[in-house]
């Protein structure tokens, strides 16, 4: 849950006291349908926002075309959920013309969010969700107040994943760039309420941090160890668990999918390099579980058409680009195992694994099997089987000790990780949001 270690911070002047109550919730972040935890959890907030009785909720997002454009993997858009009603998905067209070299869509989101402020009653928590460049869009919005001496009625949450800020500092010190990398931090500092989705994250950052201040003298990572909270991705908890009541619903999933309960190994996550989809499949073809459950990995990304290429040979494994939200927990229910083999790689490495804690959430007698990298630990807690990253020879005995395993030792484990991921509930972690950045306004 939210670290609640008290701490003394800067705020920009104009903010109202701690005790008043937040009726509004503004998200911005890169929306459905791209393949994102992030957007998931943005989807989640919103709805706890919602349920919790909040006038006006608000997701700031990118227009459909420019995520189409963007090359980042996106889900089929007849298979996303409809938002509760009461949500609000806003998508500002660019504001500008060719003569904008860049900067087109930050201008719109911040104009948007300014709209919002000018007509919202009370308190709004304004959250960014995936620092870089959302930090800076809110943040431009709530400066624009300041030379009309209009104090807005907001309080800000800056949520880094890790690689947002850590990709910008990296590259920014490998080419003697050393102001953007102060930006970026700066940035993220002058949030009322910076958190972060892991102590693995917190970590890197503040690891940042040190690397800027041996550069340019500052002292970020003081500040960063000081102020930056730990908030884990927000949940659904009660879709998950609810799932194994509906019996009808799992077996028509099954038959419209050619699947079997308990018949199969699953993969759900973005086909990258990263996430160790090819370590699976070569783990499978040599474990005690080829020929006698299938291999089914869902998802969509760069790998695709490689992962893809390789199942076209091989009537086992099967790859699905067309999972639906509501599809997807009862596959991760009905699942003998489910696995993500995450790996780091300098492109990415796993800040949590919201997948993971999914999968532990909807139940059913599949353990998960996943490895140490980054911050998935955190995410299960240990129950689970683990190998090393990149290791196929421990995956494949972790997909032997599922075979062999009793039921009884299964469902145990099963019980163990669903208890545990219930900490992850979006209620109690919106609770904790709207708490803490009270506190701190």
């Amino acid at each position: 849950m939210l670290n609640t270690t008290d701490s003394t911070i800067d705020t920009y002047p104009g903010r109202i006291s701690s005790d008043q109550e937040v009726n509004n919730l503004i998200l911005v972040v890169r929306a459905d349908p791209i393949i994102c935890g992030h957007s998931t959890e943005a989807r989640n907030l919103a709805e706890a926002a919602i349920a919790r009785g909040f006038k006006s909720v608000h997701i700031v997002t990118y227009p459909i075309e420019t995520l189409q454009n963007s090359g980042l993997p996106l889900k089929p858009l007849d298979t996303i959920s409809v938002y509760s009603e009461g949500i609000e998905v806003d998508r500002p067209e660019p504001i500008g013309d060719y003569k904008v070299l860049d900067g087109r869509l930050g201008y719109a989101i911040s104009g948007q969010l300014v709209d919002l402020l000018h007509k919202l009653p009370g308190k709004t928590m304004i959250m960014d969700l995936y620092l870089v460049p959302h930090g800076q869009m809110v943040l431009n919005a709530i400066d624009s107040f300041r030379g009309l001496k209009k104090q807005p009625n907001v309080v800000t949450v800056g949520e880094a994943v890790g690689s947002d800020i850590t990709n910008v500092v990296t590259n920014a010190l490998a080419a003697g760039r050393t102001g953007a990398a102060q930006v970026v931090l700066s940035n993220y500092l002058q949030h009322d309420l910076p958190v972060a989705v892991s102590q693995f994250t917190k970590d890197m950052i503040i690891d940042a941090g040190h690397k800027v201040d041996a550069e340019m003298g500052t002292d970020f990572a003081t500040q960063l160890r000081e102020r930056v909270e730990i908030s884990f991705p927000a949940i659904d908890t009660s879709a998950y668990t609810s799932i194994e009541n509906d019996r009808e619903r799992i077996a028509e999933i099954m038959e419209a999918r050619q699947l079997e309960e308990d018949g199969y190994v699953m993969f759900l996550s973005r086909i990258a390099p990263a996430k160790g989809v090819d370590d699976l499949i070569e783990a499978y073809k040599s474990s005690e579980l080829y020929g006698q459950k299938k291999l089914i990995i869902c998802g969509n990304g760069p790998m695709k058409e490689e992962i893809q290429a390789m199942a076209d040979t091989d009537t086992n494994i099967r790859v699905l680009d067309d999972i639906s939200d509501e599809e997807k927990g009862v596959l991760m229910h009905a699942a003998f195992a489910y696995c993500l083999p995450s790996k780091p790689k300098p492109e990415f490495i796993e800040t949590f694994g919201i997948a993971v804690a999914e999968k532990m959430l909807a139940g059913g007698p599949g353990p998960v099997i996943t490895t140490r990298t980054g911050g998935i630990p955190e995410a299960t807690g240990g129950h689970c089987l683990e190998h090393g990253a990149g290791n196929v020879h421990e995956l494949r005995e972790c997909l032997n000790k599922a075979y062999f395993m009793t039921e009884e030792e299964r469902l145990d484990l099963s019980q163990r990780a669903r208890e545990f991921a219930m900490n992850f509930d979006r209620g109690a972690i919106l609770d904790n949001l709207i708490h803490r950045s009270l506190a701190v306004s």
